[in-house]
């Protein structure tokens, strides 16, 4: 749903067990502040191609709607040394509704290791997030994506967070099978 579009706003199928270093791990917790549902998520997991090659697909945002579930499009707007502003469009399902999202978020590129991403306007009362790149001995990558989210819209409390790891769970399982790909990008 929402979580997906937003988590995917620069990052996000079945990942072959091949491909799978450790297993997927998501979650999500809701803590109410200032009558905000606020949303935290961690979700963490790995893939075989090397830390430079899922660098590359991470931060190649315009190809990012090739991969992530229901972002319709990601384009830069602009680019000033290690930031990047990216306007990103998509679609928030669930059940039997669904809402366009609209996201203008600003990007921290730290080469090769970490991502950070913030809102700048958007659907979104809050949004941050990092993708962290961690080498592993294999020669491999742990991908760990941490972020908080408050929408602008409704979220059922007693579902949002079930509802959010649903849609973390299924845009990482996407986002690592294409890095287990990293050649695609050629």
């Amino acid at each position: 749903m929402f979580a997906r579009l937003v988590s995917c706003a620069l990052l996000a199928c079945a990942l072959p067990a091949r491909a799978q270093v450790a297993p997927l791990e998501v979650t999500v917790t809701r803590a109410d502040v200032d009558d905000e549902h606020v949303f935290a998520v961690n979700a963490s997991g790995a893939v075989q191609a090397a830390p430079m090659a899922v660098w590359k697909v991470l931060t190649n945002y315009e190809r990012m709607p090739e991969f992530v579930p229901d972002l319709q499009t990601s384009r830069v707007i602009a680019r000033m040394g290690s930031d990047v502003v990216v306007e990103q469009f998509g679609v928030a399902r669930f059940m039997f509704m669904s809402r366009d999202i609209h996201l203008l978020v600003r990007v921290t590129e730290v080469p090769i290791t970490a991502i950070d991403i913030g809102l700048i306007n958007g659907d979104m009362k809050v949004y941050s997030c990092r993708w962290e790149l961690v080498p592993l001995a294999s020669g491999g990558t742990r991908i760990n994506y941490t972020g908080k989210m408050v929408p602008r819209f409704y979220v059922p409390g007693f579902l949002g967070a079930n509802i959010i790891r649903s849609d973390i769970q299924r845009m990482m399982t996407a986002v690592l099978a294409r890095l287990d790909k990293p050649d695609q990008d050629k």
